[in-house]
């Protein structure tokens, strides 16, 4: 293929798949993250914290010096939080979006000039069935996810004269170590009668049983080198069930439901 490739938070999970088949299938692939601690053969690491506008900005001029141009850019940086709204720090929830959101923005603003003077280019975002889906005791996380959907959908229109694509990519429950990272807030788990942590019990079941992180990498990376890409997608077959169905339930009954399954 010899794309040049570059992939946020590889280091694990869906990020560390993708970049490994990506390598595989002849792209070179540069992964963006805080640490070296897991990147796949035939990637290479560049540290920089989605987090930090300056450290992206080096970390993109460094790719685009070595290689002279970027193709592909999967936004997978991002992590999770769990809790109560009503519980939940105003200062957690701003990390979740600095991370999961603006850490996605920062990246985008640093390589979108490139891919508009080359006049080419794919940006991946992941998003999350969350987003469309508000689940409660997640509220932050399914928020930031609905922010990167809204935000690609944005893009893609700006961008599009420009050779540019845009895709938001929305799994569902994957089976990685996103779910022992959560920063779980279990305050007023008393007051709301022990819902907090059955919620929490449920979520992580359900990831803990879902897609594996193979599986989920496989999808990614066929969404960066496929010739055309939806401007939103679905990784998993039941949950494009799921999605399909939020289109056609009154909110109210949506919300009824979810509840059922994620605050009893």
């Amino acid at each position: 293929m010899d794309k040049v490739v570059i992939v946020t938070g590889g280091t694990s999970g869906i990020g560390l798949n993708t970049a490994r088949i990506l390598a595989e299938r002849g792209c070179r692939v540069y992964e963006f993250s805080r640490r070296d601690s897991g990147t796949a053969p035939g990637v290479t690491h560049i540290q920089a914290d989605v987090t930090d506008e300056q450290q992206v900005q080096a970390a993109v001029r460094e790719v685009f010096d070595r290689e002279r141009r970027i193709d592909v850019v999967v936004n997978n940086a991002g992590f999770g939080i769990s809790g109560a709204i009503e519980f939940t720090d105003t200062a957690d929830a701003q990390r979740q979006f600095d991370v999961n959101f603006f850490g996605m923005v920062r990246v985008n603003h640093a390589v979108l000039p490139i891919m508009r003077g080359q006049g080419h280019g794919r940006i991946i975002n992941m998003s999350s069935v969350a987003a469309p889906i508000a689940i409660p005791f997640q509220a932050y996380y399914s928020a930031s996810k609905s922010a990167v959907r809204t935000y690609s959908m944005a893009l893609q229109s700006e961008v599009k004269p420009y050779g540019i694509e845009v895709c938001a990519i929305m799994p569902g429950d994957v089976a990685t170590g996103f779910t022992a990272a959560r920063a779980k807030n279990p305050k007023g788990d008393d007051e709301y009668d022990g819902r907090i942590s059955r919620s929490v019990a449920v979520m992580e079941h359900d990831e803990q049983t879902g897609i594996t992180a193979e599986d989920a990498g496989a999808f990614v990376a066929e969404k960066a080198l496929q010739k055309k890409v939806p401007v939103v997608c679905t990784l998993g077959g039941k949950y494009k069930v799921f999605v399909f169905l939020t289109r056609l339930l009154p909110n109210n009954l949506l919300v009824d439901l979810v509840g059922k399954i994620y605050a009893k």
